[in-house]
């Protein structure tokens, strides 16, 4: 199955509350019309959802018949999702006050993880105390540059240092 990487990105952020479950209908649509589905009838009734939860449904019956147990960890698919957010608040499509909002709900779904700290807390206290723009700033630029080149968490998980992280501060 081509792609599942996608619909699996998909699938995290709906189940988050962040996604639209346009993108999983849409990634449905996408497969059959390269041909790609090789008759599966989850992903032909994909193409045709209504609506979140019949979309979230079909969409994790499909990831597990293709992934099973080799399902992406989510701290990975995280990760890959703050890479996007990157690119949007660079674009200005999100900003410090938008991004806190969904940090304050990723940081304790992933159950906290270090490499989440200090992106979250500069990303709340950018929204308030303006010192803290550049604390922030720097920090997402160094999360999302570790996740856009990681191709799992163990890999991201090697390349991140705490140390760092917790030079993203005032001076």
């Amino acid at each position: 199955m081509e792609q599942l990487t996608e619909l699996e990105n998909a699938v995290f952020q709906l189940r988050m509350g962040f996604g639209h479950a346009d993108r999983c209908v849409d990634w449905a649509v996408e497969r059959l019309r390269l041909d790609q589905e090789g008759d599966d009838l989850e992903v032909v009734l994909l193409a045709s959802a209504r609506g979140r939860d019949e979309a979230l449904a079909l969409a994790e019956v499909i990831i597990a018949r293709y992934r099973g147990a080799q399902r992406l960890d989510e701290q990975f698919l995280a990760g890959k999702y703050i890479v996007e957010l990157r690119a949007a608040y660079l674009a200005g499509r999100e900003s410090a006050s938008s991004l806190d909002a969904i940090l304050t709900r990723l940081y304790p779904a992933l159950a906290y993880p270090d490499w989440l700290v200090m992106l979250s807390r500069n990303c709340e206290y950018a929204t308030d105390v303006p010192n803290f723009g550049q604390p922030f700033e720097d920090e997402f630029h160094y999360i999302a540059s570790l996740w856009a080149q990681a191709e799992s968490l163990a890999a991201f998980e090697r390349a991140y240092r705490r140390q760092t992280s917790n030079e993203h501060d005032i001076r």
